[in-house]
């Protein structure tokens, strides 16, 4: 039987210092599909807030190719510079204990198993801290 491969993609914007998250679980990943994320993003920050999301050298997240709104700021990371992105000891995490060496018959069940993996993940509030405490992270935020 041959095999092929269907993704998810999980779409975090994190708050290290206190765990909190705006995520969307998405089938697809395109700048199109950013944008969305970013409008509803912003859309959910309280009125008088603004926020700087640190972002990877991903196709998807250059900013000449987004519609950032007013109340973000996209802060690109150098290349190659994975050690710098607090998300990824979180995606990390996910892999390692949720999404790694499994078969899903089909996109939705990606989608659903990601969204299970996600919630798990938040059901602890000091899991995303514990985390995502990178110690620049720790100096900027006391």
């Amino acid at each position: 039987m041959q095999q092929g491969y269907q993704w998810a993609y999980i779409f975090s914007a994190i708050r290290p210092a206190t765990g909190e998250d705006f995520t969307l679980v998405l089938p697809v990943v395109s700048a199109a599909v950013m944008d969305l994320f970013l409008a509803q993003f912003a859309a959910a920050l309280p009125a008088d807030a603004h926020a700087v999301l640190v972002l990877d050298g991903a196709g998807w997240h250059d900013a000449r190719a987004l519609t950032v709104p007013g109340n973000l700021t996209l802060v690109p990371l150098p290349a190659y510079s994975p050690e710098l992105n607090p998300v990824e000891r979180i995606w990390l995490y996910l892999r390692e204990r949720f999404l790694s060496l499994r078969f899903f018959p089909d996109t939705e069940a990606i989608v659903e198993a990601s969204c299970r993996a996600w919630n798990a993940l938040t059901a602890d509030p000091t899991r995303i801290r514990s985390l995502c405490a990178y110690p620049w992270i720790t100096k900027l935020g006391s």
